[in-house]
């Protein structure tokens, strides 16, 4: 199935979500296919959640009650997990986007794929790698989120722009390297290089595409943009592990790309 065509059920526990994230969210779900159904639960009666109206009603999420009836024990978790498998049920959806940061939905998101349905998973640094794991894919929202974000040079030029001062350019400030992608470089670098050497042809070079592929499958929550990258092939190549090789047919633009792990 075209990802593009697939509808995905958006379902988001809000009392592990911050409101700041959403348009985050549903931009990186969007990537994956078409939300038709989009749900947030928590026990709307507290007063921590009142700033959520406006979101919810700008990009149309549909709050769904439920009470904490114990102390002690999360409500929200069960409702969300109830509603999943009614949705599973019904057959309207192709896949599902958990948006936590709890483990407490690693056996839903088990039983979803078991189902044979995507699951993406969105949630913060601190999701634990169960979760994680058991997703097809997941993102990290605080690093979509940070990377959204513009640089002090940028900020400090919009604002002279619009009191109309006349500033010297300044470069863009690099942002410093996440601690998440800063901790996890050395295993994505070693999970590339295992996989290009096992799985390449007898003269030693993978499609890049396939690459990524397979990374995805080993690793969910790998993500270029994790690392300040927009494209695969540009972030492997900073890598400097890898040799490239550009072939395009005759009269054709488009190049198909390789790559080999130097010796």
């Amino acid at each position: 199935m075209d990802q593009q065509e697939r509808k995905i059920a958006v379902l988001i526990d809000a009392d592990n979500v911050s409101r700041k994230y959403i348009k985050y969210i549903l931009d990186e779900v969007s990537n994956h296919g078409v939300p038709t159904t989009k749900r947030i639960y928590g026990d709307w009666t507290q007063p921590q959640l009142a700033s959520w109206k406006e979101p919810l009603l700008e990009y149309s999420i549909t709050p769904i009650q439920q009470y904490g009836y114990t102390t002690g024990k999360n409500a929200t978790d069960s409702a969300l997990i109830i509603d999943a498998m009614d949705i599973l049920y019904s057959g309207s959806v192709d896949g599902f986007c958990i948006v936590s940061s709890d483990s407490d939905f690693t056996r839903l998101a088990a039983r979803l794929r078991e189902a044979e349905k995507y699951v993406l998973g969105l949630g913060e640094q601190k999701t634990p790698q169960s979760f994680i794991s058991a997703c097809n894919k997941f993102s990290y929202i605080d690093l979509l989120y940070a990377a959204a974000q513009p640089t002090p040079a940028e900020t400090a030029k919009a604002a002279c722009k619009a009191a109309s001062a006349k500033v010297k350019k300044e470069p863009a400030a690099e942002k410093a390297p996440d601690a998440k992608a800063g901790s996890d470089l050395e295993l994505v670098k070693r999970t590339l290089t295992e996989l290009a050497e096992e799985n390449s042809e007898d003269d030693g070079w993978i499609l890049s595409s396939r690459l990524g592929e397979l990374i995805a499958k080993k690793m969910p929550d790998f993500d270029v943009r994790n690392f300040r990258y927009k494209k695969f092939v540009q972030f492997v190549e900073s890598l400097q592990l890898f040799e490239t090789k550009r072939q395009a047919a005759e009269g054709e633009k488009v190049h198909t790309i390789y790559f080999r792990v130097k010796e």
